[in-house]
Protein backbone atom coordinates (compact mmCIF):
# COMPACT_ATOMS: atom_id res chain seq x y z
CA UNK A 1 0.00 0.00 0.00
CA UNK A 2 1.33 3.44 -0.91
CA UNK A 3 2.12 5.68 2.03
CA UNK A 4 -0.38 8.48 2.54
CA UNK A 5 0.71 12.12 2.81
CA UNK A 6 0.49 13.87 6.14
CA UNK A 7 -2.91 15.20 7.17
CA UNK A 8 -2.91 18.98 7.19
CA UNK A 9 -5.63 21.56 7.60
CA UNK A 10 -5.86 24.52 5.27
CA UNK A 11 -2.68 25.66 3.45
CA UNK A 12 -0.50 27.55 5.90
CA UNK A 13 -2.27 25.92 8.84
CA UNK A 14 -1.22 23.11 11.12
CA UNK A 15 -1.61 19.37 11.20
CA UNK A 16 -5.07 17.86 11.65
CA UNK A 17 -4.97 16.98 15.35
CA UNK A 18 -8.06 14.75 15.24
CA UNK A 19 -6.65 12.72 12.35
CA UNK A 20 -3.30 12.49 14.13
CA UNK A 21 -4.96 11.19 17.31
CA UNK A 22 -7.05 8.68 15.38
CA UNK A 23 -4.17 7.28 13.34
CA UNK A 24 -1.81 7.18 16.31
CA UNK A 25 -4.21 5.07 18.38
CA UNK A 26 -4.92 2.75 15.46
CA UNK A 27 -1.22 2.26 14.76
CA UNK A 28 -0.46 1.44 18.41
CA UNK A 29 -3.38 -0.98 18.61
CA UNK A 30 -2.35 -2.68 15.36
CA UNK A 31 1.09 -3.58 16.69
CA UNK A 32 -0.30 -5.63 19.61
CA UNK A 33 -1.56 -9.20 19.45
CA UNK A 34 -3.90 -10.80 22.01
CA UNK A 35 -1.11 -13.02 23.30
CA UNK A 36 1.05 -9.92 23.90
CA UNK A 37 -1.39 -8.75 26.57
CA UNK A 38 -2.43 -12.12 27.98
CA UNK A 39 -5.70 -12.46 26.11
CA UNK A 40 -6.86 -15.59 24.25
CA UNK A 41 -7.06 -15.41 20.48
CA UNK A 42 -10.25 -17.15 19.42
CA UNK A 43 -10.28 -15.96 15.84
CA UNK A 44 -8.19 -17.76 13.24
CA UNK A 45 -9.03 -15.14 10.62
CA UNK A 46 -8.97 -11.70 12.22
CA UNK A 47 -10.19 -8.90 9.97
CA UNK A 48 -7.85 -6.32 11.49
CA UNK A 49 -4.19 -6.51 12.50
CA UNK A 50 -3.52 -6.41 16.20
CA UNK A 51 -6.10 -5.98 18.93
CA UNK A 52 -9.73 -5.28 18.19
CA UNK A 53 -11.29 -2.14 19.62
CA UNK A 54 -13.40 -4.13 22.04
CA UNK A 55 -10.33 -6.00 23.29
CA UNK A 56 -8.44 -2.76 23.87
CA UNK A 57 -11.45 -1.21 25.61
CA UNK A 58 -11.70 -4.24 27.90
CA UNK A 59 -8.02 -3.97 28.82
CA UNK A 60 -8.35 -0.26 29.53
CA UNK A 61 -11.57 -0.63 31.52
CA UNK A 62 -13.65 1.70 29.34
CA UNK A 63 -16.71 1.12 27.18
CA UNK A 64 -16.26 0.20 23.54
CA UNK A 65 -18.34 3.21 22.51
CA UNK A 66 -16.13 5.55 24.56
CA UNK A 67 -12.90 4.16 23.14
CA UNK A 68 -14.33 4.22 19.61
CA UNK A 69 -15.11 7.93 19.92
CA UNK A 70 -11.58 8.58 21.14
CA UNK A 71 -10.04 6.59 18.31
CA UNK A 72 -12.16 8.54 15.85
CA UNK A 73 -10.34 11.65 17.03
CA UNK A 74 -12.85 12.93 19.55
CA UNK A 75 -10.80 13.39 22.70
CA UNK A 76 -12.89 16.17 24.23
CA UNK A 77 -13.27 15.92 28.00
CA UNK A 78 -11.19 12.75 28.23
CA UNK A 79 -9.62 12.46 31.66
CA UNK A 80 -5.99 11.92 32.46
CA UNK A 81 -6.92 8.71 34.26
CA UNK A 82 -8.55 7.28 31.14
CA UNK A 83 -5.56 8.22 29.01
CA UNK A 84 -3.28 6.56 31.56
CA UNK A 85 -5.36 3.37 31.38
CA UNK A 86 -5.31 3.36 27.59
CA UNK A 87 -1.56 4.01 27.59
CA UNK A 88 -1.02 1.01 29.88
CA UNK A 89 -3.26 -1.19 27.74
CA UNK A 90 -1.38 -0.18 24.58
CA UNK A 91 2.00 -0.67 26.28
CA UNK A 92 3.03 2.87 25.36
CA UNK A 93 6.49 4.20 26.10
CA UNK A 94 6.82 7.39 28.14
CA UNK A 95 7.29 9.38 24.92
CA UNK A 96 4.22 7.76 23.34
CA UNK A 97 2.17 8.40 26.48
CA UNK A 98 3.14 12.08 26.38
CA UNK A 99 2.32 12.24 22.68
CA UNK A 100 -1.14 10.74 23.30
CA UNK A 101 -1.80 13.33 26.00
CA UNK A 102 -0.69 16.20 23.76
CA UNK A 103 -3.05 15.04 21.01
CA UNK A 104 -6.05 14.21 23.20
CA UNK A 105 -5.83 17.14 25.62
CA UNK A 106 -4.20 20.06 23.77
CA UNK A 107 -5.85 22.69 25.99
CA UNK A 108 -3.91 21.32 28.94
CA UNK A 109 -0.72 22.75 27.48
CA UNK A 110 0.25 26.38 27.39
CA UNK A 111 0.41 27.53 23.80
CA UNK A 112 3.17 29.74 22.45
CA UNK A 113 3.16 31.52 19.11
CA UNK A 114 3.76 28.69 16.66
CA UNK A 115 5.88 30.66 14.22
CA UNK A 116 7.85 32.77 16.68
CA UNK A 117 11.53 33.30 15.97
CA UNK A 118 13.78 31.29 18.24
CA UNK A 119 16.64 33.10 19.92
CA UNK A 120 19.61 31.66 21.80
CA UNK A 121 21.02 33.48 24.81
CA UNK A 122 24.41 35.10 24.24
CA UNK A 123 25.93 33.24 27.19
CA UNK A 124 25.15 29.94 25.44
CA UNK A 125 26.96 31.10 22.31
CA UNK A 126 29.99 31.82 24.47
CA UNK A 127 29.68 28.45 26.20
CA UNK A 128 29.78 26.58 22.89
CA UNK A 129 32.93 28.44 21.89
CA UNK A 130 34.70 27.15 25.01
CA UNK A 131 34.20 23.54 23.82
CA UNK A 132 37.40 23.51 21.80
CA UNK A 133 37.46 19.75 21.21
CA UNK A 134 33.76 18.93 21.67
CA UNK A 135 31.32 19.21 18.75
CA UNK A 136 28.22 20.94 20.10
CA UNK A 137 25.13 22.68 18.79
CA UNK A 138 21.70 23.83 19.92
CA UNK A 139 18.53 22.66 18.18
CA UNK A 140 15.09 24.15 18.53
CA UNK A 141 11.60 23.50 17.24
CA UNK A 142 11.18 21.41 14.09
CA UNK A 143 14.80 20.17 14.47
CA UNK A 144 16.12 23.59 13.39
CA UNK A 145 19.85 24.04 14.02
CA UNK A 146 20.16 27.37 15.84
CA UNK A 147 23.76 27.69 17.04
CA UNK A 148 26.89 25.55 16.68
CA UNK A 149 30.61 25.67 17.38
CA UNK A 150 33.63 25.19 15.12
CA UNK A 151 34.00 21.51 16.02
CA UNK A 152 30.40 20.78 15.05
CA UNK A 153 31.11 22.40 11.68
CA UNK A 154 34.27 20.33 11.32
CA UNK A 155 32.37 17.08 11.93
CA UNK A 156 28.98 17.73 10.32
CA UNK A 157 29.74 20.41 7.72
CA UNK A 158 29.77 24.19 7.74
CA UNK A 159 26.13 25.10 8.15
CA UNK A 160 27.06 28.80 7.84
CA UNK A 161 27.36 28.21 4.09
CA UNK A 162 23.69 27.15 3.87
CA UNK A 163 20.62 29.40 3.71
CA UNK A 164 19.06 29.75 7.16
CA UNK A 165 15.94 27.77 6.20
CA UNK A 166 18.10 24.81 5.17
CA UNK A 167 19.73 24.49 8.60
CA UNK A 168 17.33 21.83 9.72
CA UNK A 169 18.26 18.24 10.59
CA UNK A 170 15.27 16.68 8.87
CA UNK A 171 16.05 18.53 5.64
CA UNK A 172 19.71 17.55 5.84
CA UNK A 173 19.01 13.87 6.49
CA UNK A 174 16.35 13.37 3.84
CA UNK A 175 17.23 15.88 1.14
CA UNK A 176 21.04 16.09 1.12
CA UNK A 177 22.88 13.03 -0.27
CA UNK A 178 26.11 13.86 1.57
CA UNK A 179 24.40 13.22 4.92
CA UNK A 180 23.34 9.78 3.78
CA UNK A 181 27.05 9.09 3.35
CA UNK A 182 28.04 10.83 6.58
CA UNK A 183 25.95 8.66 8.92
CA UNK A 184 27.00 5.01 8.90
CA UNK A 185 23.57 3.98 10.22
CA UNK A 186 21.53 6.40 8.12
CA UNK A 187 18.35 4.34 8.53
CA UNK A 188 18.42 4.79 12.31
CA UNK A 189 19.19 8.50 11.98
CA UNK A 190 16.24 8.88 9.59
CA UNK A 191 13.91 7.00 11.96
CA UNK A 192 15.01 9.19 14.88
CA UNK A 193 14.45 12.42 12.96
CA UNK A 194 10.90 11.47 11.98
CA UNK A 195 10.12 10.33 15.54
CA UNK A 196 11.38 13.67 16.90
CA UNK A 197 9.24 15.60 14.42
CA UNK A 198 6.19 13.51 15.38
CA UNK A 199 6.77 14.40 19.02
CA UNK A 200 7.01 18.07 18.10
CA UNK A 201 3.86 17.83 16.00
CA UNK A 202 1.93 16.39 18.95
CA UNK A 203 2.96 19.34 21.12
CA UNK A 204 2.35 21.95 18.41
CA UNK A 205 -0.16 20.69 15.83
CA UNK A 206 -1.00 24.30 14.92
CA UNK A 207 2.55 25.17 13.81
CA UNK A 208 2.36 26.17 10.12
CA UNK A 209 6.13 25.91 9.64
CA UNK A 210 6.13 22.36 10.90
CA UNK A 211 3.23 21.32 8.69
CA UNK A 212 4.95 22.95 5.70
CA UNK A 213 8.16 21.05 6.49
CA UNK A 214 6.30 17.74 6.81
CA UNK A 215 4.45 18.40 3.59
CA UNK A 216 7.62 19.22 1.67
CA UNK A 217 9.50 16.18 2.97
CA UNK A 218 6.52 13.93 2.22
CA UNK A 219 6.56 15.07 -1.39
CA UNK A 220 10.33 14.94 -1.90
CA UNK A 221 11.29 11.80 0.06
CA UNK A 222 9.61 8.39 -0.12
CA UNK A 223 11.64 7.30 2.93
CA UNK A 224 10.25 10.18 4.98
CA UNK A 225 6.71 9.44 3.78
CA UNK A 226 7.05 5.78 4.80
CA UNK A 227 8.45 6.59 8.25
CA UNK A 228 5.91 9.35 8.91
CA UNK A 229 3.10 6.86 8.29
CA UNK A 230 4.32 4.65 11.18
CA UNK A 231 3.39 7.30 13.81
CA UNK A 232 6.43 6.44 15.94
CA UNK A 233 7.54 9.07 18.46
CA UNK A 234 10.74 9.52 20.43
CA UNK A 235 12.43 12.01 22.74
CA UNK A 236 15.97 13.21 22.14
CA UNK A 237 18.24 11.50 24.68
CA UNK A 238 21.72 9.96 24.42
CA UNK A 239 23.57 7.26 22.54
CA UNK A 240 26.33 6.70 20.00
CA UNK A 241 26.50 7.95 16.45
CA UNK A 242 28.91 6.48 13.92
CA UNK A 243 30.21 9.04 11.45
CA UNK A 244 32.12 8.32 8.23
CA UNK A 245 34.17 11.50 8.00
CA UNK A 246 35.84 12.29 4.65
CA UNK A 247 39.05 13.50 6.30
CA UNK A 248 39.64 11.36 9.41
CA UNK A 249 37.63 8.22 8.64
CA UNK A 250 35.12 6.50 10.90
CA UNK A 251 34.23 8.13 14.21
CA UNK A 252 32.21 6.59 17.05
CA UNK A 253 30.87 9.57 18.99
CA UNK A 254 28.76 9.45 22.15
CA UNK A 255 26.12 12.17 22.26
CA UNK A 256 24.23 13.70 25.16
CA UNK A 257 21.12 15.89 25.08
CA UNK A 258 20.58 18.68 27.59
CA UNK A 259 17.19 20.40 27.49
CA UNK A 260 17.51 24.05 28.48
CA UNK A 261 15.80 24.98 31.72
CA UNK A 262 14.61 28.39 30.52
CA UNK A 263 13.37 27.11 27.14
CA UNK A 264 12.31 23.47 26.94
CA UNK A 265 12.02 23.81 23.15
CA UNK A 266 15.79 24.17 22.85
CA UNK A 267 18.34 21.41 23.50
CA UNK A 268 22.11 21.43 23.69
CA UNK A 269 23.65 18.40 21.96
CA UNK A 270 27.28 17.46 22.63
CA UNK A 271 29.51 14.74 21.16
CA UNK A 272 32.64 13.13 22.55
CA UNK A 273 34.84 10.12 21.91
CA UNK A 274 36.16 7.57 24.38
CA UNK A 275 39.71 8.60 25.39
CA UNK A 276 42.52 6.67 23.74
CA UNK A 277 40.43 5.51 20.79
CA UNK A 278 40.91 6.24 17.07
CA UNK A 279 37.79 8.38 17.28
CA UNK A 280 39.36 10.54 19.97
CA UNK A 281 42.45 10.94 17.78
CA UNK A 282 40.22 11.88 14.85
CA UNK A 283 38.56 14.64 16.88
CA UNK A 284 41.97 15.85 18.04
CA UNK A 285 43.14 16.12 14.45
CA UNK A 286 40.06 18.07 13.43
CA UNK A 287 40.52 20.42 16.38
CA UNK A 288 44.19 20.99 15.55
CA UNK A 289 43.53 21.70 11.86
CA UNK A 290 41.06 24.45 12.73
CA UNK A 291 40.35 26.65 9.71
CA UNK A 292 42.63 24.51 7.56
CA UNK A 293 40.25 21.56 7.82
CA UNK A 294 38.20 21.28 4.65
CA UNK A 295 34.97 20.84 6.61
CA UNK A 296 35.80 23.21 9.46
CA UNK A 297 33.52 26.09 10.32
CA UNK A 298 34.16 29.80 10.61
CA UNK A 299 35.88 29.56 13.99
CA UNK A 300 32.99 30.84 16.10
CA UNK A 301 29.43 29.99 17.01
CA UNK A 302 26.83 31.02 14.49
CA UNK A 303 23.11 31.62 14.70
CA UNK A 304 20.52 30.85 12.05
CA UNK A 305 18.34 33.81 13.01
Amino acid sequence: MEEQPAHVDEPGGGLDRRAELSEFLRSRRARLKPEDVGMPDYGRHRRVPGLRREELAQLAGVSVAYYTRLEQGNGRNVSGEVLDAIARALRLTDAEHAHLTHLARPKQHKKKPAARTQHVRGALWQLLDTFESVPAYIVGRRSDILVWNRMAAAVFGDWAEMPAQERNWARLVFLRPEYRELFVDWDQKAFDMVAFLRMDAGCHPDDPRLSALVGELSVKSSEFRRLWATHDVKEKSYGVKRIRHPLVGDLALSFETFRLVDDAEQSLITYHAEPGTPSAEGLRLLASWGRDATRAGTGSSTSSN
